[in-house]
């Protein structure tokens, strides 16, 4: 039986190691060339569980968010197509991240995505939205 209020969530993470620079004086030394580590957690919520009981499997979830990242690990984000002429703020990072994995998951999963960046133990930046 189902609680009639409330959110189920699973979450899985990894790490990408990337390069870029940022465009803007806001950025300070950030404007030249440096590499960032982030821990990338996408967590995933839905009102009600599947027909096998579960928000979303967790393999999956792990495999498709691995598909995503891949393409960006030791690389110079500067220099991917996808990225030209964008400052990959942390932000930027998390929308275009959850973009990828909604893509990925059209109609294997509706509920609501959360990718979070963490630069940081004390610093993250997060993007959230539905996934239809």
């Amino acid at each position: 039986m189902q609680p009639t209020q409330g959110t189920f969530r699973v979450a899985v993470r990894d790490h990408v190691m990337v390069a870029h620079s940022l465009r803007g004086a806001v950025f300070g030394p950030a404007q030249r060339l440096h590499g960032a580590t982030y821990e990338v957690i996408t967590e995933y919520a839905t009102e009600r569980l599947d027909a096998d009981g579960i928000v979303l499997d967790i393999g999956l979830c792990h495999q498709v968010l691995t598909a995503v990242l891949d393409p960006l690990r030791f690389h110079n984000l500067d220099e991917l197509p996808p990225f030209a002429g964008v400052n990959t703020t942390t932000e930027f990072l998390a929308q275009w991240i959850h973009g990828q994995i909604a893509a990925r998951l059209r109609g294997r999963f509706r509920g609501v995505l959360r990718v979070t960046l963490e630069e940081s133990r004390v610093a993250w930046a997060s993007f959230e939205g539905p996934v239809a």
